[in-house]
């Protein structure tokens, strides 16, 4: 009965990682367009973020439907790879969109209001709790501590969201530029962190 129970859980964490992986596609897709229309370094980092979490959920996939076959050694070397490919990924994103941020201060590139760019943030405010929440409550039911910070990251592209949000908010009702290339620097912030975290936080 508790397999059972067990095995229906990691079958709901694998499907959640399915959903994320391909929601965050499709939300790099489209941040990466609305982003070079409209010249905006929040939303081309915004998008960047996107396509690491799908990375992380490439993961998560391979966690849940391996776990019945592979050993915990051939697990954990796999995994150790992958989270140094994830972790370096963070960093040349972060550099790039630090960057083209300060570029844009320094030169007042002005970048173009982009409705598509809020309604991206919108979705995403309102899709990243729904799954950080069923993330780390299966996380924890089942004892599983990359699926946690898994959720985590999640809680880390809301934060982001609502960031973008209201850069991209005041840049297209207020006219306010700067805004766009400030949260590009705040999106940096959280890129160096997590990519810190994963390549050097040992706990």
């Amino acid at each position: 009965m508790i397999n059972k129970k067990k095995d229906r859980l990691h079958s709901i964490a694998l499907k959640l990682a399915i959903f994320t992986v391909g929601y965050n596609i499709v939300e790099f897709i489209v941040s990466i367009i609305a982003g070079l229309i409209a010249g905006s370094t929040a939303l081309l980092g915004f998008g960047s973020d996107s396509l690491v979490e799908s990375l992380s959920g490439i993961i998560m996939i391979w966690r849940f439907r391996k776990y019945k076959i592979l050993d915990k050694n051939e697990e954990d070397k796999i995994e150790k790879k992958a989270i140094l490919l994830v972790g370096i990924t963070f960093f040349i994103f972060g550099i790039y969109i630090l960057f083209e941020s300060l570029r844009k201060l320094i030169i007042q590139e002005k970048p173009e209001p982009s409705v598509f760019g809020i309604i991206i943030a919108i979705a995403s405010i309102i899709v990243m709790p729904i799954l950080f929440h069923l993330k780390f409550k299966i996380g924890k039911s089942i004892g599983s501590k990359s699926l946690i910070a898994d959720s985590k990251q999640t809680l880390v592209c809301l934060f982001m969201s609502v960031s973008l949000l209201i850069g991209l908010s005041l840049n297209h009702f207020f006219v306010l530029w700067q805004a766009d290339p400030i949260v590009g620097l705040i999106i940096v912030v959280f890129l160096i962190k997590e990519g810190y975290e994963l390549l050097f936080d040992k706990d």
